[in-house]
């Protein structure tokens, strides 16, 4: 079957498509023996350098576990302050009021076109100068910080476009009901907006969990990637190894949260639509279901 922005492939364009196919994954064969020859030369596909991750459990318990900690930790804490952050940076660049709307503008603009590990180094170093933070946490500090000034920036553009995205006769008819703006966009405009933005935060949640890693590279944060170098140099030069289930758990940890969240946009769209039946029953008939009346 043909569709407006698609067409079947006939036989000839089906043909192709399997040879594409086929070269495709004999150039991805090649790629891979490649690569696992050259790791084999170099002896990093020796059982003693991965051995350590099954054996020894010290690895997860010294270094892997409590890297995870600090990357759990370090995400949570930025997505908590970021997300409430963003929706009012959000909110606040559609206001009709242009001593709000442009500030707040410059600040999205400002903190969106620098980059991440520079707003942590900065942060690092005005909480070494001006504040009594301990070395201990301060790195944990200025990563949070980092991120959450990042990423609120980038939330507040997707609250912005999520909003905006919404049918212009939603504001009108709260509007028309003698709504305030306030009220129109805390009670109609961003309820329907989560739905259409729910895609793109969880793509920026993602990001911060990734973006932890930064604070390891330069900060000295003990995230879970930096666990690379102590485990490398206890048990003997895995690196390969360790850099591979230390990308096997980031993996891991990304996938539960976007499944997470593919369950929640699921449940807030079947409630939309159930709302949606029940609404146009209603108008339609005149009179609440059965249900709905029992209920009541």
């Amino acid at each position: 079957m043909s569709s407006v922005l698609y067409d079947n492939p006939g036989p000839r364009a089906k043909r192709r498509n399997v040879l594409y196919t086929v070269g495709f994954l004999a150039v991805l064969a090649v790629l891979a023996w490649w690569v696992f020859s050259a790791l084999a030369d170099k002896g990093q596909l020796e059982a003693d350098k991965w051995s350590p991750f099954v054996t020894d459990s010290r690895v997860w318990t010294t270094y892997l576990l409590p890297g995870l900690v600090e990357t759990l930790k370090a995400a949570a804490l930025s997505i908590l302050i970021a997300l409430p952050l963003g929706a009012l940076l959000g909110i606040g660049r559609l206001s009709d009021h242009r001593w709000v709307r442009v500030p707040v503008g410059m600040v999205v603009e400002f903190f969106r076109a620098i980059p991440v590990l520079l707003l942590m180094m900065f942060a690092s170093a005005v909480y070494a100068q001006f504040t009594t933070v301990s070395s201990d946490f301060r790195p944990l500090y200025a990563v949070v910080t980092g991120l959450v000034l990042y990423n609120a920036s980038v939330i507040a553009e997707v609250v912005r476009a999520g909003v905006l995205s919404l049918p212009r006769g939603q504001g009108d008819a709260a509007v028309a009901l003698g709504m305030r703006k306030g009220q129109t966009m805390l009670y109609v405009l961003l309820p329907q907006a989560v739905t259409v933005m729910l895609p793109a935060l969880v793509s920026q949640l993602v990001v911060i969990v990734k973006d932890t890693a930064l604070g390891g590279a330069l900060l000295g944060f003990s995230e879970l990637l930096s666990q690379n170098r102590p485990i490398t140099a206890n048990y003997g030069a895995n690196t390969i190894a360790a850099f591979t289930v230390i990308a096997l758990i980031f993996i891991a940890l990304n996938f539960v949260l976007t499944t997470l969240a593919s369950r929640l946009e699921q449940r807030l769209r079947q409630g939309r639509k159930t709302a949606g039946v029940t609404e146009s029953t209603v108008t339609k008939t005149g009179e609440a279901p059965a249900e709905a009346v029992s209920g009541a």
